[in-house]
């Protein structure tokens, strides 16, 4: 027994109070437990945020001290008074989706939410008049499979949020510091490879979002993808949730076989880390419920002082993963199925990785899981399209298919639903539009953020590089293996620059007395079964010397390549010494 208690700190306490403590003291005993096993895990004790408004950044005291859902009302008077917002409305309107291009633009760059990339053809063709009648008509694909219309005059912001919510979509959350748009399989419930259909699961928590209060104001901005083990990737790894559908073939950790999702954390490949898989397998029907909880988990203890460590990445960084997701398990109220590394190879066992020629399965013409039918992938060069091409496009998929688009995070899209006897015919018409469904091992591959021409923070033409790059390798370059070329105007890295099999970081190349647009190159980075942070081999090349410089590389790997190997194994078992001296061949060969 326990010596019994009568005072707390020194102070004598009741004869009721005694007896309460003294009872709960010998059941703990009777139990065989110390008072400490029932005390909360210290270093989950507070589990809220640790800064005081007062240490907040200059970004975080004004969300602190605003009524974001009032905010709509900056929106208005910027329209009706055509004034330009100062700095702290160009950052609250993020908040709707509207952001202020100035010095570049004098107007609004608009990015929808799109979950999924999941669109109708009404919708489309809303998006195809308001671009023309309201915007410079200028319509861009994102790799967050969304949209973005640029450029808004600023009389014209108000209305085209109006016009937008008019055929059910919004903008909203879609800028700042909230969950972006959410990715998932493009091709979720018509590819016959698929483990899962992930559409219910998407738009269930994109719902759930939106109407929700709690989820927005994060830290920072906060990726999330859903990827249902089908041919066509979401690069799940580069969020900062991803999930990624597998097999369970045995009973395992208690779980029946089926299929479940296994958790990676912390992505940001501008800061060059992937995701780290969490070693937590979920039961489908906890999947929602697990995101939510770390959602909720990174709002109340993300750095709100210093905006370059307010990611995810940097509270697990700070935290580790085991304290992590112990507070998910409190907050859940129940714990997580957790794995060791025997347990990962085994699952790893059950699901192979897919093959290299699904690498740009976004292309072409593909049998659903639906007999008799087909998902079309439509090529947009440099993931620009005219309200023309838009239109387009909309009256296609309501010929040939049900009315359905979907857009990919390879800046392209699908017009599923569509019978073996129509695909010529929407062949035909899709290249009457300027765009291409013939599958291509370049031109399939190339993905470019907005570049100068449009983004302040960019140092090179990215978009038109990236069409001059198509048809200069396309031509001299024929490959046997898809490769992908990724160009980013800026460390912001929104084309993913170290992922691609080639990497073009822009910068500003020293020309005499001026400068010209050019790019650090990098190579072999990849995604999902096959991520790497590509190695950098060349600095700040002119981009007049780059396509021949490419050329060369893509020339020593057909050449010196084994058979079958990819781009990416190849330029791995090169030094990167020796991937320099075949660049320095090439622009001495000019």
């Amino acid at each position: 027994m326990h010596n019994p208690i009568s005072t707390i700190s020194g102070t004598p306490i009741n004869s009721e109070q005694s007896i309460y403590l003294n009872g709960f003291f010998n059941g703990l005993q009777q139990t065989g437990m110390r008072f400490a096993d029932a005390a909360p895990d210290p270093a989950l004790s507070d589990v809220s945020n640790e800064n005081s408004p007062e240490d907040y950044c200059k970004e975080e005291q004004l969300k602190y001290r605003t009524d974001l859902n009032k905010t709509f009302s900056i929106v208005q008077n910027v329209s009706e008074q055509r004034c330009e917002p100062n700095v702290e409305e160009t950052f609250l309107m993020k908040w709707h989706g509207l952001f202020y291009l100035a010095p570049k633009q004098d107007g609004f760059m608009c990015r929808l939410r799109i979950p999924g990339g999941y669109i109708r053809s009404f919708q489309i063709r809303e998006l195809a008049a308001l671009s023309k009648e309201l915007t410079s008509g200028y319509i861009q694909i994102t790799t967050r499979a969304n949209f973005q219309l640029r450029v808004i005059p600023l009389e014209h912001a108000s209305s085209v949020l109006q016009r937008i919510q008019s055929v059910g979509l919004h903008s909203k959350g879609s800028g700042a510091d909230n969950i972006r748009n959410i990715t998932a399989s493009p091709a979720a419930g018509i590819d016959p490879t698929e483990l899962i259909d992930v559409r219910p699961f998407c738009l269930k928590l994109a719902q759930r979002i939106i109407n929700t209060d709690e989820f927005y104001n994060l830290p920072r901005k906060f990726n999330i993808a859903f990827d249902g083990g089908g041919a066509i990737g979401v690069v799940e790894d580069t969020n900062d949730i991803g999930v990624r559908a597998v097999k369970v073939n045995e009973t395992f950790k208690g779980c029946i076989p089926g299929v479940y999702f296994l958790m990676a954390l912390g992505g940001v490949t501008g800061h060059k880390t992937f995701a780290s898989d969490s070693g937590v397998l979920i039961p489908p029907d906890q999947l929602l419920e697990i995101i939510q909880s770390i959602v909720r988990i990174f709002i109340e203890n993300g750095n709100r002082a210093l905006r370059k460590k307010a990611r995810l990445k940097y509270l697990l960084k700070d935290w580790g993963i085991d304290r992590f997701l112990n507070a998910v398990e409190q907050d859940l109220n129940s714990p997580l199925i957790k794995l060791n590394e025997s347990d990962i190879k085994l699952l790893r066992s059950w699901n192979p990785p897919q093959p290299v020629a699904t690498k740009h399965a976004h292309i072409g013409s593909h049998p659903q899981k639906q007999e008799g039918l087909f998902y079309v992938g439509i090529g947009i060069p440099a993931g620009v399209l005219t309200p023309e091409q838009l239109n387009g496009l909309a009256d296609l998929s309501d010929r040939f298919g049900n009315g359905e688009l979907r857009l990919t995070v390879w800046q392209n899209l699908l017009i599923p639903n569509v019978t073996k006897e129509d695909l010529d015919s929407l062949t035909r018409e899709v290249v009457a539009l300027g765009l291409h469904v013939e599958p291509s091992n370049i031109r399939s591959g190339v993905i470019a953020c907005t570049g100068n021409s449009y983004c302040k923070f960019a140092s090179a033409n990215t978009k038109g590089h990236a069409r001059e790059l198509m048809d200069y390798l396309e031509e001299r370059c024929p490959m046997e293996c898809p490769i992908n070329i990724h160009l980013t105007g800026c460390s912001h890295s929104c084309a993913q620059h170290y992922i691609g099999d080639i990497g073009l970081l822009a910068t500003q190349v020293k020309s005499g007395d001026t400068t010209k647009e050019g790019y650090h190159v990098f190579v072999g980075g990849g995604f999902g079964d096959k991520k790497e942070i590509g190695r950098q081999i060349a600095k700040a090349v002119a981009f007049d010397d780059l396509p021949l410089m490419l050329e060369r590389l893509l020339k020593k790997f057909n050449s010196d390549s084994w058979p079958q190997e990819s781009f990416q194994s190849f330029t791995q078992r090169q030094s990167v010494e020796t991937m320099e001296d075949w660049i320095h061949a090439a622009t001495e060969m000019k």
